[in-house]
């Protein structure tokens, strides 16, 4: 069996008691780790902090190994209980569907231990969360690649007067271009968007619109460590939250659309005058 166990946002007591007795049932324990990170990942003992809470040695999973060589752990799963761990909740990235997609074909059975994720943590902010439209990705831009798809989807949601929560980069075990060419892989240090990156790129997107949808005047909420002790909530128009320093990662933000008069009083709590 394949158990695929969400940990939560924070650290290693995040995890349900149904998730953890389902790593002390299993063989192996993999972890993915590049699609998030808890909290202990940006420390150098996390892992072994992790293990000690769990009991289990872990494997890290990076993009390669579930991507391009997940067949490998289904094929154990085939035969014995493993355990594959996720930060914040099983589906949350799109490559946890497809690890059960394939693990279905397989004939291994899969059972999924559900955790919170930014997708339901975002609502601390205190914007409801029956008024957000479509998730948005934003990607570090680079000098020859610079795209904008997301720009219509923010457009669509404030057209709807819904708020826009964009989720930001997070460049792991990435290979460089050089060394691709090469053939022989060289990963890049590890990259974290910041608030600060996502809007900068945002507004650089807004300039090249005939009329923009946004701007530097308009009202977001910049979130870092949600989840953890930590955490940070700035609200305030972009132009403001360019200024703030919002820590460590992880970072995200929300553009923020029509307001229900609730909704505005939470945001008072973290307006950039007396943030929290």
């Amino acid at each position: 069996m394949l158990y695929v166990i969400g940990l939560g946002l924070g650290d290693e007591k995040d995890i349900t008691l149904r998730g953890l007795e389902s790593i002390k049932k299993c063989s192996k324990v993999y972890m993915e780790a590049y699609t998030s990170l808890l909290s202990f990942g940006l420390t150098s003992d996390g892992l072994s902090t992790l293990e000690k809470v769990y009991g289990k040695p872990i494997i890290v999973a990076d993009r390669e190994m579930v991507e391009e060589k997940s067949d490998d752990m289904l094929l154990e799963a085939q035969v014995s209980d493993v355990a594959f761990l996720v930060v914040g909740d099983p589906f949350g990235a799109t490559t946890h569907s497809d690890l059960v997609v394939r693990a279905n074909k397989l004939g291994v059975v899969v059972k999924v231990v559900h955790n919170a994720s930014v997708m339901n943590a975002i609502g601390v902010c205190g914007l409801q969360l029956y008024r957000y439209g479509e998730t948005v990705s934003i990607p570090f831009f680079t000098d020859t690649w610079r795209p904008d798809s997301f720009y219509e989807k923010i457009r669509r949601n404030r057209a709807l007067g819904l708020h826009t929560l964009c989720l930001l980069d997070i460049r792991v075990k990435e290979p460089t271009l050089e060394s691709l060419c090469r053939g022989k892989k060289v990963y890049e240090p590890p990259r974290f968007m910041t608030v600060n990156t996502a809007i900068e790129q945002l507004l650089e997107v807004a300039q090249n619109q005939e009329a923009s949808v946004y701007g530097e005047d308009s009202t977001c909420v910049g979130l870092a460590r949600i989840g953890c002790e930590d955490q940070v909530i700035v609200a305030g128009s972009m132009k403001q939250l360019l200024t703030v320093d919002f820590g460590p990662p992880l970072h995200c933000l929300v553009i923020v659309g029509e307001t229900h008069p609730v909704e505005e009083e939470m945001l008072e709590f973290y307006k950039i005058d007396g943030s929290s």
